[in-house]
């Protein structure tokens, strides 16, 4: 699967030294619920990804820039809900890669897979309250803030908000990137 600049993949468990690269970042897993310090910790995440395909509970990929076939960050669907049609996505990238519309090229992808290939009627995203460029990258790609579920979860000490996005798919095919 790609777009002009990027190839996606099925993570595979030869990707562990990437994802492990991704999820130990701080600025990366600041306002994701996984961090991961040592390579040998990252296998649970890998595990994690075998089992959402194993289970049919979801998919992820990994996104490379196709010029010089770097890795850059991973996306993808878990929490797919067969019945009510619906998933959550995900996205996380490498800091040095910030910035430069991966989201925008990417994610008609991502919800073209969802949508056609998942038969999906609606993804979600579910956002740290605190996380302004992630929301802003959300509404960017025209995902609706449904409501915040205030102080719904206990992180580092704290209770937090967590913003809910999402996008249907007849909102999609009316507003193709």
């Amino acid at each position: 699967m790609q777009t002009d600049r990027f190839t996606l993949s099925p993570i595979i468990d030869t990707d562990i030294e990437n994802i492990y690269r991704g999820l130990s970042n701080p600025l990366v897993t600041r306002y994701y619920d996984v961090h991961f310090p040592t390579l040998e910790a990252t296998k649970e995440q890998m595990e994690w990804y075998r089992n959402l395909v194993e289970r049919g509970t979801g998919a992820w990929w990994t996104i490379s820039a196709k010029a010089k076939n770097t890795f850059v960050g991973a996306c993808g669907f878990n929490g797919l809900d067969k019945t009510h049609r619906k998933a959550e996505v995900g996205l996380w990238l490498l800091p040095e890669f910030w910035g430069i519309g991966i989201l925008k090229e990417v994610m008609p992808l991502v919800f073209d897979i969802g949508f056609n290939t998942l038969d999906i009627n609606r993804i979600e995203g579910f956002v740290d309250g605190q996380n302004s460029k992630c929301k802003a990258a959300l509404e960017k790609i025209h995902f609706t803030h449904e409501g915040t579920m205030r102080e719904c979860e206990f992180k580092n000490g704290a209770w937090l908000d967590v913003d809910i996005y999402a996008i249907l798919k007849s909102e999609w095919q009316n507003k193709r990137m």
